[in-house]
């Protein structure tokens, strides 16, 4: 506005100007526990590097890399080059990069030696002194769950996991702990690992990552359902026949396959990321967007979502075996390298569930995820039931199904609604057709990785996307007596590689009159 002053504290234009302004993050250094993994080199380097260059960490920003192997800052600094120029979504800036690398450490320890967490205590210290992180510390801990207990303990031992109270005036610096999943192995195992981790930091401080929730395409869910009044009205068992969530892989196991026998599809995804997405798509809108507010939400939707029985017939789960991934022939999982061939361990899994509140019940949720399927495809499908009456004959609806709304997680992001129209010519014949909105096509800034995201809200201190231990476990109490039918009910069925699986899954829809979307 012309004439006023925007640079006047307390002007309400400046308070707007500064609010639409990106948020920066505070001084403060990361720790990397398991920094030589795979995890750290693709995903939490290169991360960390694409905040640097968007501008939204502070010049003090500080990364210390904690592992046994016997490197010194330089050599350490030159593997997080390395991950950067390989793995990085930005271009790459000389004068970032050295910004970033003056603030590099590398810690050489073993997660049970005491002296190595002296010598990190005595690092954090100096850039402290150095580079004014003021004590504030982000612990990322991309290491095994059995590990975890040995490092919380050392965490706790040495005063790292609790800053000392800095005196009257001033800021008590913060620290935080970042864990990944699996979030325990069953109800049981979660409430301990749950305990463990609270008894050294406090709820708030503990970031337990699903990086399904970092992406923009499930952060646009809620845009879609909370900012548009056309959805609202429609978004309920009056309207919905189903819900189909799916996030299919169109990899095997690979060298995965030690880790993977005994884990499973059910674990490692429908527990955590599917769980997350149902909770998403049937919650009320919350009172703000607060972290609270969503996290109450979503605990709602949990606490009232039930397995539908029997078991038998509403779940399937299933094993790949060879076939054609494409134009390539690929291995069944008997031949995949370690991996148990008397196993039950299953690659395909799907349940179904009812939301039993005002809003959702009666309307059945689908969740599937699977390996080797027909193609990679994360997506949410809300399927709407059929109009009462049709006023066409039979013949000019043959090829007519049911309206959808489809959100595309990955890896096309977007969103599809698909309803029925006249095809062009003199007869009234009436054909599904797509109205499509994509992110690459729609917006010309590329969607930052997920994360990118999640390591930014952990250095803001904000927890919106974050599972708390009330939301994982009621997640495994929803999955454990699926787990347990399982292990009393023999092998898995088995599906061909390249196929949408087992035939018990397409039956377990069959018998209410559905079937899958095929992506």
């Amino acid at each position: 506005m012309a004439g006023v002053d925007t640079t006047v504290p307390g002007n309400p234009l400046r308070e707007e100007r500064d609010r639409r302004l990106p948020r920066i993050a505070g001084p403060c250094c990361m720790v990397i526990f398991g920094v030589t993994g795979d995890l750290s080199r693709k995903k939490l380097m290169p991360a960390i590097y694409d905040l640097a260059n968007r501008g939204l960490l502070p010049p003090s920003f500080a990364l210390v890399g904690f592992a046994r192997r016997d490197w010194a800052d330089e050599d350490f600094s030159q593997t997080v080059l390395d991950a950067v120029k390989e793995h990085a979504r930005t271009p790459f800036r000389q004068e970032v990069w050295d910004q970033l690398a003056a603030g590099i450490r590398f810690v050489t320890g073993t997660f049970d030696d005491d002296a190595s967490y002296t010598e990190l205590a005595n690092a954090l210290t100096t850039l402290d002194a150095e580079r004014g992180t003021g004590g504030n510390y982000a612990f990322y801990l991309a290491i095994p769950p059995n590990a975890f207990p040995v490092v919380l303990e050392q965490l706790s031992r040495t005063g790292l996991a609790q800053a000392a109270d800095p005196g009257p005036g001033q800021r008590k610096p913060w620290r935080r702990v970042v864990i990944e999943k699996p979030f325990g192995h069953d109800l049981e195992s979660a409430k301990e690992l749950n305990a463990l981790v609270n008894g050294v930091f406090p709820e708030e401080s503990v970031f337990r990552i699903d990086h399904y929730l970092g992406k923009e395409t499930v952060q646009n869910l809620l845009a879609l359902r909370f900012a548009n009044e056309l959805f609202e009205p429609i978004w309920n068992a009056n309207y919905v026949d189903h819900v189909q969530i799916t996030m299919a892989e169109d990899i095997g196991l690979g060298g995965r396959a030690g880790y993977y026998d005994g884990i499973g599809a059910a674990r490692d995804v429908i527990q955590n990321h599917l769980l997350q997405l149902l909770a998403l798509t049937a919650m009320e809108d919350p009172v703000s967007f607060s972290p609270k507010q969503l996290q109450i939400e979503k605990i709602k939707v949990l606490s009232a979502t039930k397995l539908v029985e029997p078991l038998d017939e509403t779940t399937a789960r299933g094993q790949y075996t060879e076939g054609w991934q494409g134009s390539e022939h690929v291995v069944g999982l008997q031949d995949e390298e370690g991996f148990d061939p008397n196993s039950r361990t299953e690659t395909y899994a799907a349940i179904t569930l009812n939301v039993d509140t005002r809003r959702w019940a009666g309307v059945p949720f689908y969740l599937r995820t699977g390996k080797r399927l027909g193609r990679r495809v994360t997506e949410i499908a809300v399927v709407f039931k059929r109009a009462p009456h049709l006023p066409f004959d039979a013949t000019m609806t043959e090829e007519l199904g049911q309206n959808a709304l489809v959100v595309r997680v990955q890896p096309d992001e977007g969103i599809t609604l698909r309803f029925g129209s006249k095809v062009p010519g003199s007869g009234m014949e009436v054909r599904d057709v797509n109205m499509d909105f994509s992110y690459g096509e729609s917006f010309t800034e590329s969607s930052p990785e997920a994360y990118e995201r999640l390591i930014f809200d952990v250095l803001l201190g904000e927890p919106s996307l974050f599972p708390v231990n009330e939301e994982v476990e009621l997640s495994w109490r929803i999955l454990d007596p699926v787990l347990e039918h399982w292990a009393e009910t023999g092998k898995p069925d088995t599906y061909e590689s390249g196929t949408w699986g087992p035939v018990s899954a397409d039956e377990m829809l069959a018998r209410t009159g559905r079937e899958w979307r095929r992506p």
